[in-house]
């Protein structure tokens, strides 16, 4: 059962395409962890930036204001998702290096 994606009025393409990303298509080109976990923050920053772009305009030109709030909620949401993964890599980095040899 696929569930289809959910369209944002006024959302910017690199939002939208930002939430149509997989997990899978980056593991099988074979980039590796490093990489992977670099695109996964590129693709929030912009996440964070397409958000603000759409809430200055939704409040300084009457623009869509449900889609800007939805379009912020989506980008905190993102940030901390980065920040919880930032957090468990450096715990288990922590612990490797607490290992003894």
């Amino acid at each position: 059962m696929s569930i289809p994606p959910v369209g944002l009025p006024g959302a910017s393409p690199s939002l939208i395409a930002l939430g149509s990303t997989s997990v899978t298509a980056d593991t099988q080109t074979g980039a590796n962890f490093g990489q992977y976990i670099g695109t996964l923050m590129t693709k929030t920053v912009h996440q964070s930036a397409a958000a603000e772009t759409m809430a200055t305009t939704a409040l300084t030109q009457g623009g869509d204001l449900t889609g800007a709030v939805t379009a912020v909620a989506q980008a905190q949401l993102a940030l901390q998702t980065g920040v919880a993964i930032r957090d468990r890599l450096i715990s288990a980095y922590q612990s490797i290096m607490n290992m003894p040899i």
